[in-house]
């Protein structure tokens, strides 16, 4: 039964880990059931924040203008962690969106976890909704600040202590901690329809475009044809005569 452990919760631009970005990390250690370390930094995101996700989770973009060093914090992230196994609600979520960062910067984030979903699925199956909030109401577990990655973990701690409580003895195996697995989907290059666009679009507008339109992703090339659209417009075609 896991009992020392690091529940951690992020805030995101989208729900894609391949292609929306962190913008808070928060979490919590326990140590034999007691809170012995907290952690809580914002990440300024390569993107704006929108106004959508900024009416979500109150973060804005000049509460992560001075954000360190993302490669930083993502370091100082996966030392906080250090061997013990991770917590969290949805966890392959955060899970994804970690590990992928970690790739990113040459670090590994390999980890054991066990998911407060998952076990309150199996354990309040009648309830009508297993999110953090309603569960946190079915129990009187007050959350500060709901959909704010270091009071999210906190209140995720407190479920998973709960749920421990009354649910261990009977289902010891949900509170077992087993390895986390995912592969990140395989990068596909920029087509050539794709990279086309592009030098269509920075010859229209009379741009330059400082990518280098080999190395894009689709993903990628996709966001910047988008960006120069919203800023510039799109290509007004005239019919040939």
């Amino acid at each position: 039964m896991v009992t020392s452990y690091v529940c951690f919760d992020l805030e995101t631009t989208g729900l894609s880990p391949e292609k929306d970005e962190i913008i808070e990390i928060g979490a919590v250690k326990v140590v034999e059931g007691k809170v012995v370390g907290r952690f809580s930094r914002f990440i300024k995101p390569d993107e704006p924040i929108s106004s959508l996700v900024e009416g979500l989770t109150g973060i804005s973009n000049a509460m992560v203008a001075d954000a360190g060093p993302t490669d930083r914090i993502i370091y100082d992230f996966l030392e906080f962690c250090e061997e013990y196994p991770v917590i969290g609600h949805n966890l392959m979520f955060d899970y994804r969106f970690t590990w992928r960062y970690a790739k990113k910067y040459y670090m590994d984030f390999n980890k054991e976890g066990l998911d407060t979903l998952k076990i309150a699925r199996t354990v309040l199956a009648d309830l009508p909704s297993k999110s953090l909030g309603n569960l946190c109401e079915y129990y009187g577990i007050v959350n500060a600040s709901a959909h704010r990655a270091y009071h999210d973990a906190l209140a995720t701690a407190k479920l998973y202590q709960t749920l421990k409580h009354y649910f261990s003895e009977e289902y010891a195996e949900l509170f077992e901690a087993a390895p986390l697995q995912w592969r990140q989907k395989k990068v596909q290059p920029a087509t050539k329809r794709q990279k086309e666009y592009l030098m269509e679009l920075r010859k229209y507008h009379k741009i330059e475009i400082n990518s280098n339109l080999e190395t894009l992703t689709r993903s990628e090339a996709s966001r910047l044809i988008d960006k120069i659209m919203l800023q510039y417009g799109r290509m007004e075609y005239r019919r040939r005569r």
